[in-house]
């Protein structure tokens, strides 16, 4: 036991830091618009491991359990989509392809002008310091 937490909460504790500092990685690549599988596989594993083990701390069955369910359920579906599918679900499947969207439908100009118009709200009612 080390400042007061036992092994196993330095354990789960640590892996969510390296989730965190990996996930940062990984956003960094997709806005370069690259994957390196290396880094998303760590940030998946890491953040799995870190989901699993939420389950062994002594509670009684809560939101956490509930948000730890989906999160596993969602990396799952995200290591099958980019280690067995190769992220090309909407070039592979025709109807897919037919449905993704090029960014000049009018719900991507709506959503660029509210989300606009939220920014420059705040920014006007922003109180210097």
């Amino acid at each position: 036991m080390f400042a007061g937490f036992s092994a196993f909460t330095w354990f789960h504790t640590i892996l969510s830091l390296l989730a965190i500092i990996a996930g940062f990685v990984v956003v960094r690549d997709l806005f370069a618009s690259r994957t390196v599988r290396v880094w998303t596989g760590f940030f998946i594993a890491t953040a799995a491991l870190t989901s699993a083990t939420g389950f062994g701390f002594a509670a009684p069955f809560g939101p956490s359990h509930v948000v730890g369910i989906v999160s596993l359920v969602l990396l799952a579906g995200s290591a099958l989509a980019l280690y067995v599918f190769h992220s090309q679900g909407f070039k592979n499947v025709p109807a897919l392809d037919a449905l993704a969207p090029i960014q000049s439908e009018p719900p991507f100009a709506t959503a660029e002008g509210v989300l606009l118009a939220i920014f420059l709200a705040l920014a006007a009612g922003a109180q210097p310091t």
